[in-house]
């Protein structure tokens, strides 16, 4: 399996981001977005453990994504669950170049895993 980057925005302010979240579409793929410390975050587009679609929640306080159904949270760097459930949030790694954001997402299997 390969990866890929690919530029999501030139500039944060031309995202829709409603709570610090958004949803884009990559590589045929939806994925959230997340805006933190002046960083972009990607992770999932759907919480893992009962498909709540991660850009409804909020980030709190201490920088998790939280899920709007079961307020289940997820670290914005690893994805690992910070609330004890034991999920893990895919996350994707996003970079600022001098042209714009760009997010690595890994080319799809023959079967689209």
């Amino acid at each position: 399996m390969s990866s890929q980057w690919h530029k999501i925005t030139e500039h944060i302010n031309l995202l829709p981001w409603q709570n610090q979240l958004c949803v884009v579409e990559v590589a045929g793929k939806k994925i959230t977005l997340a805006y933190y410390q002046e960083k972009i975050y990607a992770s999932a587009h759907k919480c893992p453990h009962a498909s709540g679609i991660m850009a409804q929640g909020f980030i709190d306080a201490l920088g998790n994504i939280v899920c709007p159904l079961h307020r289940y949270k997820f670290s914005l760097q690893t994805g690992r669950n910070t609330s004890g459930e034991g999920f893990y949030l895919k996350t994707y790694p996003t970079e600022l170049r001098t042209d714009g954001w760009y997010v690595q997402i890994n080319s799809s299997s023959l079967w689209g895993w």
